[in-house]
């Protein structure tokens, strides 16, 4: 898979695989995210093959990807450090369903890595980690509330599914939102253990804690959230949740599920120098297999270590996503490595800059350069929570997005998420993304 990028061909087996998917997969996909995968097409794109920071679909089209699994193939598609590393464990055993010495390397690796880490529990996705983070939490302060901020996503399970993408008319006041499930078939009572708090508000915050002084088990947030955009912490915005929570006794968990890794070897709370009691971590974690931690302050895991508070997992931390995981760590705790997808990031990000100002574009880069996003936001301002993201222009990013498809760059489909780049990125494909990137805000 080397040589220029072309512009996107017919995707026609595309069309003919989602036809047939549709006779036994509900909806024809297995998540909602993969739907709208061709810009306008009522299809999605099925890829067959990735090397790198490239991809192949079935139509044999070929594309630079910045989607790179959501984030999860960290150092590239088919990595020859993971395949080295997992070749093995398919004549010797993939899995177990006892401890292994994997297992405890890798949480010795996290320990090392990550600034709350004392303890650390395995699962299998990011939705399960949280569920878990927030089990140690009630159960180590004896209560059930949890303030979670408005539009941050903590996965589809009912724990933590309100207020993520509610509309304005459900959403009630900026100040005070209301807590909106995510879908039927979630339980009132599992919202009303969730309190909604806009972002980067201070005196909103400051309100909120003060009014369930003694009731709250836990705050999380994306510390940056990627899930609304890449909107970022505004200064002294972590800082002040950290000093609140402390005062009233509430543990703190930073949702690090996108950030974990990724943004630098200890994630976003090293990037900050703000330090949680608890956070979870996936996608980056495993480099492309799937599994996921929580980790944090003794105190708090200690209840999980005497099976006090309950956790487990036929599958958590088996031989082949615990190697997957260690040897993907090994690799970011380089400064190199995350400083050179840092690097390139950045370089897109100046390139959508530059193409927005010349075309005469509003827009908004968000984000850091190993994760970011382009907001077509009226006036080119960054947001500072969800109800401004409401207003960007979704269908001006669509059409960019398929444009930036039909010169050969795959980028995530939905405005409301976000890029990643790989480590494996080379200089020549972060040259071709710069100019796929011009010629799609001329097409704009």
């Amino acid at each position: 898979m080397n040589g220029a990028i072309p512009a996107l061909g017919a995707t026609d087996t595309s069309r003919a695989w989602f036809d047939r998917a549709r006779r036994s997969l509900a909806g024809g996909i297995s998540s909602p995210a993969r739907l709208t995968s061709t810009g306008p097409h009522p299809y999605p794109l099925y890829l067959r093959e990735g090397s790198g920071a490239r991809v192949r679909d079935v139509d044999g089209n070929e594309y630079i990807d910045h989607l790179i699994s959501y984030g999860c193939a960290v150092l590239g598609h088919a990595s020859p450090l993971l395949a080295g590393a997992l070749a093995p464990l398919l004549t010797t055993g993939t899995m177990f369903g006892t401890c292994t010495t994997e297992e405890v390397e890798l949480a010795e690796r996290i320990e090392a890595m990550v600034p709350c880490a004392e303890l650390v529990r395995f699962a299998n996705s990011g939705s399960e980690a949280v569920q878990g983070a927030v089990r140690a939490a009630r159960g180590f302060t004896g209560r059930s509330l949890v303030l979670k901020f408005e539009g941050h996503y903590h996965g589809w399970s009912d724990t933590l599914a309100v207020s993520n993408r509610p509309t304005p008319e459900q959403a009630g006041p900026a100040a005070a939102p209301r807590s909106v499930p995510h879908s039927p078939g979630i339980p009132p009572g599992v919202v009303d253990d969730v309190v909604v708090c806009p972002w980067n508000d201070p005196d909103a915050l400051r309100t909120v804690l003060a009014a369930h002084r003694g009731r709250l088990a836990a705050v999380i947030c994306e510390p940056i959230v990627a899930n609304n955009a890449c909107t970022m912490p505004a200064p002294g915005c972590l800082e002040l949740l950290r000093e609140l929570c402390t005062a009233y006794g509430v543990p703190l968990i930073f949702d690090e599920v996108c950030t974990g890794f990724r943004t630098g070897p200890g994630g976003a709370q090293g990037l900050y120098q703000v330090v949680p009691d608890l956070a979870v971590f996936a996608k980056a974690l495993g480099g492309g297999v799937p599994i996921a931690a929580f980790a944090g302050r003794r105190a708090l895991m200690e209840p999980l270590a005497e099976g006090r508070v309950k956790h487990g997992g036929t599958y958590n931390a088996s031989p082949l996503c615990a190697t997957a995981a260690l040897t993907t760590l090994r690799a970011l705790a380089d400064p190199a490595t995350t400083g050179w997808m840092e690097e390139a990031g950045r370089r897109i990000m100046a390139a959508v800059r530059r193409a927005a100002h010349d075309r005469g574009v509003p827009c908004a880069v968000q984000g850091v350069g190993a994760m970011f996003q382009v907001v077509f936001t009226p006036d080119g301002a960054p947001t500072r929570n969800y109800r401004e993201l409401l207003a960007a222009d979704r269908g001006r990013y669509d059409v960019f997005r398929h444009e930036l498809l039909r010169r050969g760059v795959h980028v995530n489909a939905y405005g409301a998420a976000c890029w990643f780049v790989a480590a494996a990125v080379t200089e020549d494909e972060v040259a071709a993304t710069c100019a796929a990137v011009d010629g799609a805000f001329a097409a704009l």
